[in-house]
């Protein structure tokens, strides 16, 4: 599983990520929890989610 990009292949934006996490998370079993599969999505998309955040703070400043 690679990290998300847009479709020119550059990293996706926080909010954009962040979309995706809740996008993931509306797909959870009924149970409210994530497959083994979706888990590792979600670890890498949070990963790169406050990679996005730091990205953006650093170009703000």
């Amino acid at each position: 599983m690679c990290l998300p990009s847009s479709s020119g292949g550059v990293p996706l934006d926080a909010d954009a990520l962040n979309d995706a996490i809740r996008d993931l998370w509306s797909h959870a079993g009924r149970d409210g929890r994530l497959s083994r599969e979706q888990r590792a999505e979600y670890r890498l998309l949070v990963t790169a989610w406050a990679e996005a955040q730091r990205t953006e703070v650093v170009e703000a400043a």
